[in-house]
């Protein structure tokens, strides 16, 4: 039996009286709370000794779930208890009898700093059910104490949520300083070093959103360095998860495969249910489905067009390779990624995270949207949005508007219904794009804002608007949106809007109004590059596809002309 609070030399005393208070029939139970308790657990959690804090915490549960005001140190293990569920120990649900045991009519008579202590933890609770407002309302009031007035690491913890809470509001402008504040205030103590680590990681992420990548790669690899020894899967899974977010925005999707997998292994050894864990399903499911549209789109450039003496046989040997085998492993990663959300659903549904089964819904809407499930993708869509609504999320409810922008534009490149369906089912697109665009410009998500002047322009480019050129105003600001070396799906569906606009409004009109010196607004580098992207796709035909042939042609790099290709939506990012 364990008796935690006692001094080391004293525990063999303590637990000889237990023995005989025991042998005499007696049921006793002795469980000591105290100052050397907390001090113990707070060591833990600064080294990140994970399964010690969790074991520590398991053992003195009879204990600690009878917290009052009055005991001493009551409001800093409340604290400590807050930042183990942080860590990963149970859920947020577990505060909530404990801040039950501190009743706001009994707050005023409270020191200041116990007072602030049961703020930290409401605004965390308020944070991790996705109260995201009510989180930076409760951390700011934490913050503007006067300084000395708490230790200096409640401040630092308070920065470091409120941040997390801007981020996850896609303000990313406050989420950055308030995280560098939090790192900043974690470097002055020595004893933060783990700390500090486990906040670079959400820098990274900051980094990473301003364009700045290998900064970013470089914090997580510091990051790794410090957290490798400990047992914190959380973070560790963390890290892993970054990087495979970071890999994937430059179209290296089996890297980030892998970097989810380990993720995923990292965070199922520590905890089977958590949401990280669901998170990380839905990124690998979202990238298998990438991975899936890259095949199919190979799939469709190479298969002939049948012949009525031609047999499906003699189709896949004319093409080089067995089409049956490429269309196995299409259908094998779709069905991968919707397993992965499935499991990723039983998990969000079992921590009642209404936000992450709002991801779940978008994801799962497009795959369904892939396949040609028009109806489901509308239905995962509006549920998407309706979840954003109930919890005023303005990135997940444009990334369902914008699902639902491009389930109507797929109801009208079907021709499904009559002619007044086709025009409502526009007018649904365009409704929905535009909400899209204006809940995205709501947020500082760089990404989702261009998402959302693609679904613009998609809309206007469909079979019965056919604006081109607002697509092409649409096109414009998505791809002045996109960093430098980014090469991901946005990228593709950028170059298959190009292809469309320029097909419909003529190559020709083009060239004439650059002739007559009509560039609507562009830069002599944009007509440039619209230029190029006219010329080198044809110049390529021309030279029997060969990349070699064309730089040699017009004298410029292949580098060069694999980047046009690709832009353009001829060549595969594999190619």
């Amino acid at each position: 039996m364990a008796v935690l609070g006692v001094p080391h030399q004293r525990r063999s005393i303590v637990r000889r009286i237990l023995l005989e208070r025991e042998s005499r029939g007696k049921k006793w139970r002795v469980m000591i709370i105290g100052p050397q308790f907390v001090e113990e657990l707070s060591h833990a959690l600064n080294l990140r000794r994970v399964s010690d804090g969790i074991a520590m915490l398991d053992k003195a549960e009879g204990a600690w779930t009878k917290m009052a005001p009055g005991q001493p140190d009551g409001t800093k293990l409340l604290l400590l208890i807050a930042q183990w569920v942080d860590v990963g120990y149970r859920d947020h649900h577990l505060l909530d009898s404990l801040l039950a045991s501190f009743p706001i009519e009994n707050r005023r008579r409270l020191p200041l700093e116990d007072y602030l202590r049961v703020r930290m933890v409401e605004g965390f609770r308020a944070l991790s059910a996705e109260d995201v407002d009510a989180a930076i309302e409760i951390l700011d009031v934490v913050l503007r104490a006067e300084p000395g007035t708490a230790d200096d690491h409640i401040f630092t913890v308070a920065h470091f949520w409120k941040g997390r809470a801007h981020r996850k509001k896609g303000e990313y402008e406050l989420a950055s300083q308030e995280i560098v504040r939090a790192r900043e205030q974690a470097q002055k103590s020595h004893e933060d070093a783990v700390f500090t680590s486990v906040i670079q990681i959400h820098e990274s992420w900051l980094l990473f959103q301003k364009g700045l990548r290998k900064e970013a790669l470089r914090l997580l690899t510091h990051a790794e360095a410090t957290l490798k020894n400990t047992d914190h899967y959380l973070a560790r899974g963390n890290i892993e998860s970054s990087r495979g977010r970071i890999v994937r925005r430059y179209g290296e999707y089996a890297k980030a495969l892998d970097h989810f997998q380990r993720a995923i292994d990292l965070y199922s050894a520590g905890n089977p249910n958590h949401r990280n864990l669901a998170r990380a399903l839905v990124n690998s499911a979202y990238v298998k489905r990438l991975l899936a549209l890259q095949l199919r789109k190979r799939i469709d450039a190479r298969v002939p067009r049948p012949t009525q003496t031609q047999s499906n046989q003699q189709l896949s040997n004319l093409a080089g390779y067995d089409l049956n085998a490429l269309r196995s492993r299409y259908r094998h990663l779709s069905e991968q990624a919707m397993s992965e959300l499935r499991r990723a659903r039983e998990i969000y549904a079992l921590q009642d995270h209404s936000v992450g089964l709002g991801a779940v819904a978008v994801n799962s809407g497009y795959l369904h949207l892939d396949g040609g499930e028009i109806d489901l993708a509308a239905r995962e869509a509006l549920e998407a949005y309706r979840i954003g609504q109930n919890k005023n999320d303005h990135i997940l409810m444009a990334r369902a508007r914008i699902l639902q922008a491009s389930t109507e534009n797929a109801k009208i490149e079907e021709q499904l219904g009559e002619e007044v369906d086709i025009a409502l089912h526009a007018n649904h697109a365009k409704q929905f794009s535009e909400e899209a665009l204006t809940l995205a410009k709501n947020t500082q998500n760089r990404r989702l804002l261009a998402a959302a002047y693609i679904a613009c322009a998609m809309t206007a480019a469909n079979d019965f608007f056919q604006e081109w050129e607002l697509a092409r105003d649409s096109v414009g600001e998505a791809t002045a949106l996109i960093d430098a070396g980014e090469s991901d799906h946005l990228l593709d569906d950028i170059a298959t809007l190009k292809t469309r606009i320029m097909r419909a409004s003529g190559i020709n009109d083009t060239l004439r109004g650059w002739s007559e010196g009509i560039i609507e607004g562009k830069t002599f580098q944009q007509v440039t590059e619209e230029f190029a992207e006219i010329v080198i796709p044809r110049v390529w035909l021309r030279e029997g596809r060969k990349i070699s042939r064309v730089a040699e042609c017009l004298s410029i790099s292949p580098k060069k002309v694999r980047r046009i290709l690709r832009r353009v939506g001829v060549l595969n990012n594999t190619d």
